[in-house]
């Protein structure tokens, strides 16, 4: 059993969750939640989980719930589809042994791999070792300049002033 929103009778699975509902709903701006809250909890924003779901619940009425838990539908979703809860590295890992991954493709020179570009066609990563190549010239460029203007640059270091630079 759980209890619907005496607002939107959206169904809750317990008393905790109808106040989560019911305060988070009014927090981001529904009017009518937050009219009911006031209505019926005053000082509803003070409270806590467990002091609201107290107050609230009184006015909830119960409506069946269906608990559906993994170990009873029958099937597993064990599969390679990511879940809530997985770490990053996981579903990279997941997706490289599945050869979809950044680091699937492999034969691209460990450069190339270790840049992610390992799933990339031949023009793609001439075009990618151009831009790391052009971007490294750019930022050694960058390290020889003097300041002239006393701005910070991208570093806390100070940056030169492209107009000054030019004269």
């Amino acid at each position: 059993m759980g209890y619907a929103c005496p607002v939107c009778e959206t169904p809750q699975s317990d008393a905790e969750h109808l106040a989560n509902h019911l305060a988070f709903t009014a927090m981001l701006g529904d009017d009518d939640h937050e009219a009911w809250l006031d209505d019926h909890a005053p000082g509803w924003n003070e409270d806590g989980e467990d002091e609201l779901a107290a107050r609230v619940e009184e006015y909830a009425k119960e409506v069946g719930f269906p608990q559906v838990f993994e170990d009873t539908t029958g099937h597993d979703h064990s599969g390679d589809e990511p879940r809530g809860g997985d770490l990053f590295e996981d579903e990279l890992e997941r997706a490289n042994s599945q050869g979809r991954g950044s680091m699937a493709g492999g034969g691209a020179g460990a450069g190339a791999s270790a840049a992610g570009a390992g799933s990339l066609d031949g023009e793609a990563q001439s075009i990618l070792q151009e831009a790391q190549e052009m971007t490294e010239q750019m930022l050694d460029e960058d390290d020889g300049e003097e300041s002239t203007d006393g701005e910070p640059g991208p570093d806390g270091g100070e940056r030169a002033n492209d107009e000054d630079s030019e004269e």
